[in-house]
């Protein structure tokens, strides 16, 4: 099942050539399902009604989510590493500006410039290391501390993503919350296999409460809001446990960064004597 995922095939700029990039953006089952993702990330940002919004969209492809941005009333600049996919976005015609580049090396736009954010499956792609020098906490850290500048204060990011496992989960939330922002979780339809969709809802003005609509529907089980702050992340991440078990977890998560890890063993962990 996992070797499926297009992120164990190849670097996005590779996999998303140009006859990828054409299949996705023809592919009627994608085209909906991004339309619904990008429809609730800007159910999630909670933009003042009647207001026409500057968006920036992360991994914008070749404009799917940007096509629904700009039906909702809004102006959007879009960012991807493909240029295959940018190339078939302007053969659509479609009415962001665009700009070829890596999110994974920071967000180069001005400090305030934006009212809001989305990324439709797209983050996931920096939880791997692709080159000898990719790491994937750094770059994340990376991501969220350039956009955290780049977006007005009061203003919202929406990151809908597909992590392999709760470590990658775990990854992007970290680091988002280590650049400053606040925020948490909201996993709608949580007991389906192919409808669940996981979005990480970030706040750069402080912990809020989500819009009584959307809470009303995660109290009906559709929808869970795990929102939680800075300061329960540092506790969660200062919580004492044995350092055996502590240094094993930290050489596994190096590990699936593609670090370099010595080997366990029978020493790993163990307290040195005294030296006199």
């Amino acid at each position: 099942m996992s070797s499926k995922r297009p992120e164990h095939q190849a670097p996005p700029e590779v996999y998303y050539g140009e006859n990828e990039a054409r299949k996705y953006t023809q592919n009627t089952r994608i085209i909906e399902v991004q339309e619904k993702c990008t429809e609730r990330a800007l159910e999630l940002l909670a933009l003042p009604p009647d207001t026409s919004a500057m968006l920036l969209d992360l991994g914008c492809g070749s404009g799917l989510s940007g096509e629904a941005i700009t039906e909702n009333g809004h102006h959007w600049v879009g960012m991807d590493i493909s240029s295959s996919m940018l190339d078939v976005a302007l053969e659509r015609e479609v009415e962001g500006d665009m700009l070829l580049g890596d999110m994974g090396s920071g967000v180069p736009f001005r400090p305030g410039m934006f009212d809001g954010a989305i990324s439709i499956s797209a983050i996931q792609w920096l939880c791997y290391a692709d080159s000898a020098t990719h790491r994937p906490a750094k770059r994340l850290y990376r991501l969220f501390m350039t956009l955290f500048a780049s977006l007005s204060r009061g203003s919202r990011a929406v990151f809908q993503f597909y992590p392999e496992n709760d470590a990658q989960v775990e990854l992007v939330v970290s680091q988002a919350m280590r650049a400053g922002f606040t925020g948490g979780l909201v996993v709608d339809f949580p007991n389906s296999t192919k409808a669940k969709k996981i979005y990480l809802v970030l706040m750069t003005g402080g912990a809020a409460p989500l819009p009584s609509g959307l809470q009303e529907e995660g109290a009906a089980g559709s929808t869970q809001a795990l929102y939680q702050r800075r300061e329960r992340m540092k506790q969660m991440r200062g919580s004492r446990q044995p350092k055996k078990a502590w240094i094993m977890q930290k050489k596994e998560r190096r590990r699936k960064q593609g670090r370099e890890v010595r080997p366990n063993s029978k020493y790993t962990g163990r307290k040195r004597p005294e030296r006199f």
